[in-house]
């Protein structure tokens, strides 16, 4: 069974920086990709960012491109989410999830999801 258990998030001001962390486990397949959505109140769940486990190829919404930069620690299986420049509008829950590479937008496994807060 697929595990996705987060870390980090928080609240900030605006401007700065936080680190999410994503320790994933239990995977039976191949080519897989692991990211975050996230959702705020009142708003649709959005795709953040994804990395793919087979190529490391990487995807990031167009609200954070160039700010936040996704990453992963294949020894640790851990994937991790630098989110820098913060803006209020990044305020949301942030879920790690997964699913086959092409599956992700539509993904079967999620994580928890950490609140992320960033103050004006």
């Amino acid at each position: 069974e697929v595990q996705l258990v987060e870390s980090g998030g928080g609240l900030v001001q605006a401007g700065g920086s936080l680190r999410l962390s994503c320790a994933a486990s239990g995977f039976t397949f191949d080519d897989y990709a692991i990211g975050w959505f996230r959702q705020a109140p009142g708003k649709e769940r959005e795709g953040v960012s994804c990395i793919s486990s087979s190529d490391g190829s990487t995807y990031y919404a167009d609200s954070v491109k160039g700010r936040f930069t996704i990453s992963s620690d294949n020894a640790k299986n851990t994937v991790y989410l630098q989110m820098n420049s913060l803006k209020p509008e990044d305020t949301a829950v942030y879920y790690c999830a997964a699913d086959h590479k092409y599956s992700w937008f539509l993904p079967n496994y999620w994580g928890q999801g950490t609140q992320v807060t960033v103050s004006s």
